[in-house]
């Protein structure tokens, strides 16, 4: 795929509406170093932006329609502002629901053209949906002067995602794809939604995207299964612990007091949450003292927890994780995301980039007859206008 510049999203959109574009924006995609499964928790997540990025140029209407060009699926579809409504399975719901949400919240919109493209690797677990999301609150919002806060711009995108989507995603994601900065991670706290920066100088190394190209049909059946676990633990302490809200507020004693003999499965389970969010506090300590080793070894401890305790890993992405480990330049590896498929983090000297994808590729490929795409990313700045 070529760059995709300002210059590029002007020519295209004058192409398909021969007008001149009013704004642009661009909005990244992200990838979570630690803290997997722990937001719905009210626990702690580690995002940082990529430099992958949804792009929308967006032009006023003299009327009350939107007309919009996917470039991606090469389609033009025109709707009434008085007339939204989620559409199936198609792309533009994520439009028409931050569309839907900014008018619910009582802002006016005209109607505008809006052409839509980007590099977000789709379905890699990089939260393609969130960046276009927040890359259209965030041209809607200067075109029309509306005034939004980033914090509106991000909860807008999740409410479009939860009833347009039809995705019930915790805040993360949009989150990421709004606040991220440059070379820096976010620790977002999931219930106070304070979060803070911390350092991502990785030197000699980088971050690598292994892709197994798999999504299991598990999925969504097991994410519900495991948030089910993670409520019932909640309610078995809250008996004696009233001030016991979510897996946030447990310790390792009350774990094993109330959940260890008599529900040993749902022990596993919490204590994982509980282990996992622990994690995330030590690899921002390890990131201030600059000790990537450290964090490595977190992340590796990280997948074993999601592997065996929590159980949303899969055979492709314990593969990658295994066989990256023979090769002291990858500090650390795990899957990333809801789990069943999906990409490995992986933490990689940046010399050693095309020797590793060199050996692991092949042995993947054999292995599972799947193609493994791999992707080198770059902590970067939130979405804004170009």
């Amino acid at each position: 795929m070529s760059i995709i510049t300002k210059e590029y999203m002007t020519e295209k959109f004058e192409n398909v509406f021969g007008q001149a574009p009013d704004v642009i924006s661009k909005s990244p995609g992200r990838i979570n170093i630690i803290g997997e499964h722990t937001d719905y928790n009210d626990g702690f997540v580690l995002p940082a932006a990529i430099d992958k990025y949804s792009y929308v140029a967006a032009g006023k209407r003299s009327d009350d329609e939107i007309h919009l060009f996917s470039e991606l699926y090469q389609e033009e579809l025109h709707f009434k502002l008085t007339e939204i409504q989620p559409q199936g399975h198609s792309w533009v719901n994520y439009i028409l629901g931050v569309v839907h949400h900014i008018q619910h919240k009582g802002f006016q919109l005209g109607g505008f053209n809006m052409f839509i493209d980007g590099d977000v690797p789709l379905g890699a677990g990089v939260s393609s949906s969130a960046s276009l999301e927040c890359a259209v609150g965030i041209a809607l919002d200067k075109m029309f002067g509306l005034g939004l806060s980033q914090w509106d711009i991000t909860t807008i995108a999740q409410s479009a995602e939860h009833s347009f989507a039809g995705v019930k995603c915790g805040i993360m994601d949009q989150f990421a794809s709004v606040f991220s900065k440059e070379n820096k991670v976010a620790r977002l706290d999931c219930r106070s939604l304070e979060f803070k920066y911390f350092p991502l100088e990785l030197g000699e190394y980088t971050l690598l995207l292994l892709n197994t190209n798999v999504k299991h049909s598990l999925a969504s059946s097991a994410y519900n299964e495991r948030r089910e676990a993670c409520e019932k633990a909640v309610e078995i302490i809250q008996k004696d612990f009233k001030d016991v809200k979510s897996l946030r507020d447990v310790n390792g004693l009350m774990l094993r007091e109330y959940l260890y003999f008599d529900y040993p499965e749902l022990h596993v389970k919490a204590n994982y949450v509980y282990e996992e969010n622990q994690r995330v506090e030590a690899v921002c300590e390890a990131l201030e003292k600059g000790n990537l080793e450290r964090a490595g070894q977190l992340i590796y401890q990280s997948h074993e927890g999601l592997r065996d305790a929590y159980e949303v890993s899969c055979a492709e992405l314990d593969f990658l994780v295994d066989e990256v480990k023979q090769y002291p330049e990858v500090l650390g590896a795990r899957m990333m995301g809801g789990g069943f498929g999906g990409c490995t983090l992986n933490l990689v000297k940046k010399s050693f980039v095309p020797e590793l994808i060199a050996k692991i590729k092949p042995a993947y490929e054999s292995q599972f007859g799947l193609e493994l795409t791999s992707i080198e990313v770059v902590p970067s700045e939130g979405g804004h206008i170009l």
